[in-house]
């Protein structure tokens, strides 16, 4: 597969500057691979979708407000965005600003509060950082961060909808701090549908995926074989690989919420027939024709024309009918991207 078989035209009005007033509410557009059919449903259905035992699998990572400013010396500001934190006080972060950085260059923010040095420089305006008091990621950015929306969702300063994007921008399932991008196809679940998805004898298993640059970075090779994915932090718990294992055992299927739990389950199961609990670092890039080991099902957004998440959906439901899906989302006029609507591939 090619980088241009990951095209497809998309009227830029269709790109959604906010959610769904009500997460379950938006469109949800079915792909049914057996029967090769397309239906136009809203989230809140998806009850009607599943069978008893089968398995939803979640991504429980927490989106840091991860964008913010640091001053200089001279008075200029650097824009930086965090991008991982390798311990207490010790984080790689992209800096972008008017003049040179240098290592050894020391940084304010929030007003003197904390100190950034300079301490390596990395490719692509990547720098490692220390901090001075070498307080908590999740305390610093909490105290100076702002959501990082991608680059596709405008706002202005001021913007009424911006301090809402901090709940916006959050699954209401988030728990384990570390992303720099929402895994979105989450944001469409409400605790009530939740409960009415256990009730109905669906289980919820989770895992930790920290979302990082890889979300942001398009196919840059002409050939995907040639293309590599940036690396992201994982979790896979013991509860969830035992949930999953039996799943498989009984019959049910593997449904997974969000590309970001399928690389999570790929990864795991291409170590062992069974899944056991691990944690490390993944760089999978999924695209056809991947054979798919754990995952049976997935629920995600309409993702960006040449990105890997797109080649993940080819993979699973195929390049044809996945393209003859967008065209279809395209003609109804269905909200694209990280706040637009859903589809599940069944």
């Amino acid at each position: 597969m090619n980088k241009s078989d990951l095209q497809f035209d998309l009227p830029e009005d269709l790109i959604a500057q906010e959610p769904c007033l009500h997460r379950d509410r938006c469109r949800l557009l079915v792909l049914d691979r057996s029967a090769r059919t397309l239906s136009h449903r809203v989230f809140a259905d998806l009850p009607e979708l599943l069978r008893p035992g089968d398995l939803l699998v979640l991504n429980r990572s927490k989106v840091l407000p991860a964008r913010f400013e640091a001053l200089k010396k001279t008075g200029g500001l650097v824009g930086a965005l965090f991008v991982h934190e390798d311990s207490v006080g010790t984080w790689q972060v992209l800096l972008r600003g008017k003049g040179r950085l240098h290592t050894g260059d020391v940084l304010s923010l929030a007003d003197g509060r904390w100190q950034m040095r300079l301490t390596e420089r990395r490719d692509r305006g990547l720098w490692h950082i220390s901090l001075d008091p070498a307080d908590a990621a999740e305390v610093i950015l909490g105290a100076i961060g702002q959501v990082p929306l991608p680059p596709y969702i405008h706002r202005q300063d001021h913007d009424t909808r911006a301090a809402a994007d901090r709940d916006w921008y959050q699954t209401v399932y988030a728990r384990e701090p570390g992303s720099v991008a929402a895994p979105t196809a989450g944001l469409h679940f409400t605790e009530p549908l939740l409960d009415q998805i256990r009730a109905l004898g669906v289980d919820c298993a989770y895992v930790t995926l920290h979302v990082g640059l890889g979300t942001f970075q398009p196919v840059e090779a002409d050939d995907l074989t040639q293309h590599q994915m940036h690396s992201e932090y994982f979790e896979l718990p013991p509860e969830t690989a035992e949930k999953v294992n039996r799943t498989k055992a009984s019959g049910g299927r593997i449904i997974a919420v969000g590309t970001t739990s399928v690389r999570v389950l790929e990864t795991c199961a291409g170590h062992s027939d069974r899944l056991s609990a691990e944690t490390g670092w993944t760089n999978i890039f999924i695209y056809p024709p991947y054979r798919f080991k754990c995952v049976d099902c997935l629920i995600t957004n309409f993702h960006l024309p040449g990105s890997t998440l797109l080649a993940l959906v080819f993979a699973l439901a195929s390049r044809d009918f996945a393209l003859d899906a967008y065209a279809q989302a395209v003609q109804h006029r269905y909200r694209f991207f990280s706040y637009g609507d859903a589809m599940i591939i069944l």
